[in-house]
């Protein structure tokens, strides 16, 4: 498993004189993924998509990416999640397989997209707005009015788990707060999109229930979080940054309690909580 973090030497300057140093870089590498689906006597593979992230909890990565996308709708229908050892050498722990149930009846025709999502946008490539909206069909329970006491102290009980952040200073993160704001787990990534993904993956290997907790993110609130949360069930889900018009749209759509600018003891309220 590569490390989440490179050394690299740079050229430092201070007060107009230059020095040798050594600096802490987020590694940022390409994921595929594969999926394994038919019956066990006649298994077939379709190449899913490729994603740039920070190598780490690949396989919780793949399982909320399946989850989030409205591939499979439990974690039961996956097998399992390996990583592809019969690859290319410089396509070795970048390459990741996951066996879904031979009972799934999956359509390669409509998931095989064949997209390149960036380490900063989690729609590009889908065919339209419309496609992603498709996923969203369900409406989560409410999560009702929020606790100013509480919300206000994530951001804070975020950072003080980020270990990769404080190192470079240069990765997202996502993290799952009960109601009453304790911290379930966290998870960091390059791509904003994939530490959510990997938060549902993780949650869901670990039974948590993520219909009754809230998520806090890194950065700015995209249409594209917050349809992973719509589409995964979570109530509320809360960014540092600014939320997009789309994002709150679709959040007051599905039933989602949507907070942005949340730090310094402040947040705006976009969609549910009252």
């Amino acid at each position: 498993m590569r490390p989440p973090v490179a050394t690299v030497t740079i050229h430092r300057v201070e007060d107009g004189r230059g020095v040798r140093a050594e600096d802490l870089l987020v590694t940022e590498e390409p994921l595929e993924i594969r999926l394994g689906f038919g019956q066990l006597d006649d298994r077939r593979e379709v190449r899913l998509s490729v994603t740039m992230r920070t190598p780490g909890h690949d396989e919780e990565l793949v399982l909320g990416f399946l989850l989030s996308e409205g591939i499979v709708t439990g974690a039961a229908q996956v097998l399992r999640v390996e990583q592809c050892a019969n690859v290319k050498e410089e396509e070795r722990g970048n390459v990741v397989r996951a066996e879904l149930h031979p009972s799934l009846d999956l359509d390669p025709d409509r998931w095989q997209r064949n997209f390149y999502t960036t380490s900063s946008c989690g729609v590009c490539g889908k065919s339209s707005i419309e496609a992603v909206h498709a996923q969203c069909g369900r409406s989560i329970t409410p999560w009702g009015p929020v606790d100013p006491a509480v919300l206000t102290t994530l951001p804070d009980r975020m950072r003080a788990a980020q270990t990769v952040f404080t190192h470079t200073g240069g990765i997202h993160a996502a993290a799952l707060f009960d109601p009453k704001g304790r911290l379930l787990l966290l998870r960091e990534d390059v791509g904003r999109h994939n530490a959510v993904d990997k938060v549902i993956g993780a949650a869901h290997r670990a039974g948590l229930a993520l219909t009754a907790s809230q998520l806090l993110v890194s950065g700015r609130a995209g249409f594209e979080l917050v349809q992973k949360c719509v589409v995964a069930g979570i109530p509320l889900m809360a960014a540092v940054g600014a939320p997009s018009s789309l994002a709150v749209q679709l959040a007051r759509d599905g039933g989602l309690t949507l907070v942005g600018f949340l730090r310094g003891g402040r947040f705006n309220l976009y969609a549910g909580g009252a």
